[in-house]
């Protein structure tokens, strides 16, 4: 439904996700903005969301009817405390349906919000589409808690809902109404399992590393490195890494490339938080790395800080996606003086 502004939308969201639903809510960049305080409290709350982005031209009202790939760093740290949230983005207009798939997917496993960034060039683009069987989908569908979980010394049996599974650190999913497993949340800190309020310096740090934690561990797949040749000849000299929907034009530019005698392999990230477990190694095995961005360079950054690798940056922000040629030409560059 259509909210009267992008705050009571994400608040219905979250309600609904309160009450066993797995809520979502849509905006671009400057919704954001407005959603975030609500996100935190997501986090707090730990229960699944998905939180959509089609970005736009920014900042503020910016380009509202063009395309860019700037809220990655809003995605990951556009919050006040240490707030951590997985992202995921897809790269084609097909891939708009199973990424959104892998994102419910997380929120409901890990119990918390999940951002899925697409682009204003996604959006307005289109592709065939095979319509999937629904028996060929994954099940979503959520264990939620139906009795109490926990002893206490005196053998009484109560509901902890921060008593967390030990693989995915989740919190349990008790529906509101639930006989025997009433409990309180809300946006101040909580203990430890109980859930109560607490103001204890030791427990905060234990509930901040356990939430950045919880999302550090949420499964991803490797990265897969199209690189033609190198099991014979070794890597080739130059890794385009991309992300979201620069995943046409630098595969078209790739292979323009290639059909002109050079050698690039070509990497694309679905998952940005948390990255591939084999995305440090991948990198290193390459002389040059190369991110075009429709930013300025907000992929290379957290690449740089995260494995310390020389990430170059191509970027251009003008509200149009980047052109095969123009992007061939940037390669061909890059080799010639990497």
């Amino acid at each position: 439904f259509q909210a009267e502004d992008e705050i009571s939308a994400i608040g219905a969201a979250l309600g609904a996700s309160f009450g066993g639903a797995l809520g979502v809510t849509t905006t671009s960049g400057p919704g954001v903005a407005l959603k975030s305080e609500t996100i935190g409290l997501a986090v707090s709350l730990e229960l699944p969301l998905l939180v959509i982005d089609i970005q736009r031209g920014g900042p503020s009202t910016g380009m509202p009817t063009k395309t860019e790939q700037a809220d990655l760093l809003q995605a990951m740290y556009g919050r006040n405390g240490e707030a951590p949230v997985p992202i995921v983005a897809a790269a084609t207009p097909v891939d708009c349906f199973t990424a959104a798939l892998d994102a419910a997917r997380i929120a409901l496993t890990y119990r918390t919000p999940v951002f899925l960034l697409s682009d204003g060039y996604l959006a307005n683009g289109s592709e065939p589409w095979r319509v999937p069987e629904v028996d060929s989908l994954p099940d979503l569908r959520v264990q939620f808690a139906q009795s109490p979980n926990h002893e206490l010394h005196d053998g009484t049996e109560v509901f902890w809902p921060y008593k967390r599974d030990p693989q995915t650190l989740a919190r349990p999913w008790a529906v509101p109404g639930t006989p025997g497993l009433e409990h309180r949340i809300g946006g101040i800190e909580k203990q430890d399992g109980t859930g109560n309020i607490s103001y204890d310096p030791a427990n905060h740090d234990h509930m901040v590393r356990t939430r950045q934690a919880k999302v550090d561990g949420v499964e991803v797949p490797s990265i897969e490195v199209d690189d033609p040749g190198a099991e014979h000849e070794g890597p080739a000299r130059l890794l385009v890494l991309g992300w979201g929907s620069t995943y046409g034009p630098i595969t078209a530019a790739v292979r323009r490339v290639r059909r002109a005698g050079d050698r690039v392999a070509q990497a694309h990230l679905r998952h940005l938080n948390p990255l591939p477990p084999n995305l440090g190694e991948v990198l290193r095995g390459y002389d040059k790395v190369l991110v075009p961005e429709m930013n300025l360079g907000q992929l290379a950054t957290l690449v740089r800080a995260t494995y310390l690798v020389d990430a170059e940056s191509y970027t251009q922000v003008r509200g149009l996606p980047f052109k095969a040629e123009q992007l061939a030409d940037a390669l061909k560059e890059a080799i010639t003086n990497g």
